[in-house]
């Protein structure tokens, strides 16, 4: 394991969200808004209704920037993230999972929580200097994230089918050559 188990979720449910605005768009209604948080069962507050959908896509822009900028810029991110909320750190245990951080009341919207998550995740990042697990998908056509957080870094893709559409045209390419 490479970052601790809230971490790792916190950084995946961002790479969820920013990836989810990709064509097609996975994040358009509540029910899209559901299944995220089946994925990702964050506590507290959930509106659940169609301006926590506008609020988490709004998000997902700037969750992007702060994912792929170079360390020092998201350094920056982070700051400006911890800086625009109010603060209220607990060591939480819940639903199953052992002690973890919140960082903000459970009672804040959840794009929020989700921004401030992901900033705190990205803290774990920028100390132990692994901002190259954060990537942009290596099929030319996709411009998703990949989260790699595999042990010898090869994750290159963000997803299967991508990766998968790149080896069937490697194999394709070979097959032509001979």
């Amino acid at each position: 394991m490479i970052f601790t188990d809230d971490t790792e979720e916190g950084l995946r449910a961002a790479v969820w969200l920013v990836n989810s605005a990709e064509d097609p768009d996975t994040l358009v209604d509540i029910e899209d808004e559901n299944a995220f948080l089946r994925e990702f069962p964050y506590t507290g507050r959930l509106d659940r209704d169609v301006e926590e959908v506008a609020s988490l896509r709004r998000l997902r822009p700037r969750l992007r920037a702060m994912l792929l900028a170079p360390r020092d810029e998201m350094a920056s991110h982070v700051n400006d993230a911890l800086a625009e909320s109010r603060l209220a750190p607990a060591l939480r245990r819940h639903d199953g999972v052992d002690w973890h951080l919140h960082a903000v009341a459970d009672d804040h919207p959840l794009d929020e929580r989700i921004l401030i998550e992901t900033a705190m995740a990205l803290i774990d990042v920028i100390r132990a200097d692994e901002g190259s697990r954060l990537t942009v998908c290596d099929d030319e056509s996709c411009e998703a994230i990949a989260l790699d957080l595999s042990r010898n870094r090869s994750k290159r893709y963000c997803s299967t089918t991508c990766a998968n559409r790149n080896a069937v045209a490697a194999y394709r390419a070979r097959r032509a050559e001979a």
